[in-house]
């Protein structure tokens, strides 16, 4: 049996990063969806879904109230996955716009799901949180329902998505709007461009708009960089966990009855430093023989140095695993960030 079933599901952010696996795993699974996004990240950009009958896409803006409501109108499950999101210098290039767009959009989200739900189709909305609800913890791994125990996040970045998961619970509290919390963990992929809004930035001989540390320090290494620059002592702990993965744990979350009105992290369970993952990058590109030389440059204020979540409850109730390894990712990661360079998007 096809699981989607004839069940349509809305994503906004679908043009997105981590918004595109999820059209393409919902697709896989059976599922209509309806996609909407404005195209604020990287601009219009062509997915290889785009023309499968059963994907409907809106060029929207996910604070139109108005326009989110008429797209959950037919809708059974909502993905709200809309938000300004980028690497480490976005956080403080955009500090406030961060926190104050996402939380109209946020708003605006719930506004519609609330009146959609009331109508009696929408059974679900699962919302796309983050690690960095983590990030003033002291004590690893992180564990879900440590976010309201450990201090606040310091960044507006991470103080805004721990805001989303308020959002889902009050709106459960108040409307009885079912809902799912999702923490990815530090996704890798394809797809990443250079984001409009991204703030170039030297390092070393290279300048580059900073997205996240797997496409940089691809894009200085293909670029030539030599010794290759890296941000903070390169101690920070990272688990990189392919889109793929994140992309099925997310449906999961979305689909599974058990999942409802509690909140998960996905990710891997394995963690890497920056100096480790600096090595297997540049053994790919450069190969054995090739020694690789370090240099420091100062960290952003928001580094966190530990991200390292428990994945076992996402194990045990739901069947979740990201199991794809941190070198077949690159196997894929690598070939495109090196074509992109040389095409220019990067």
């Amino acid at each position: 049996m096809i699981e989607g079933n004839g069940q349509r599901v809305l994503v906004s952010g679908s043009a997105g990063f981590i918004g595109g696996y999820v059209v393409e795993e919902l697709l896989r699974r059976g599922y209509d969806v309806v996609g909407i996004d404005n195209y604020s990240k990287y601009g219009k950009v062509v997915k290889s879904y785009d023309d499968d009958p059963r994907y409907h896409f809106t060029e929207g803006d996910a604070r139109d109230v108005d326009l989110m409501s008429e797209l959950l109108a037919d809708c059974d499950h909502f993905i709200a996955g809309a938000a300004l999101i980028g690497g480490i210098s976005y956080f403080h290039a955009y500090a406030y716009d961060l926190l104050a767009t996402n939380e109209r959009i946020m708003a605006s989200q719930c506004d519609a799901a609330i009146a959609a739900a009331r109508r009696g189709r929408l059974q679900k909305v699962t919302y796309l949180s983050s690690s960095m609800v983590f990030e003033s913890t002291e004590s690893w791994p992180s564990v879900e329902g440590d976010e309201r125990k450990v201090p606040p996040p310091l960044s507006s970045y991470g103080f805004q998505k721990l805001a989303v998961e308020y959002f889902a619970k009050a709106a459960w509290d108040q409307y009885q709007l079912p809902y799912t919390v999702v923490r990815p963990f530090n996704c890798v992929g394809v797809g990443e461009g250079r984001a409009l809004g991204d703030v170039e930035i030297d390092s070393g001989n290279v300048k580059l708009a900073m997205s996240h540390v797997v496409p940089d320090l691809v894009q200085k290494i293909v670029k030539g960089q030599d010794p290759l620059h890296i941000l903070g002592e390169g101690n920070q702990i990272r688990h990189y966990t392919y889109g793929g993965d994140l992309a099925r744990g997310i449906v999961e979350c979305m689909s599974q009855e058990n999942a409802r009105n509690d909140d998960f992290n996905i990710s891997t369970p394995h963690g890497h430093t920056v100096r480790e993952l600096a090595q297997v990058i540049w053994t790919k590109i450069k190969g054995d023989g090739v020694p690789l030389t370090i240099v420091t440059d100062p960290a952003y204020e928001y580094d966190v140095q530990r991200r390292v979540p428990s994945v076992e409850k996402a194990r045990r109730v739901l069947g979740v695993e990201c199991t794809t390894s941190l070198e077949d990712m690159l196997d894929e990661v690598i070939p495109w960030v090196t074509a992109a360079v040389a095409d220019g998007r990067l």
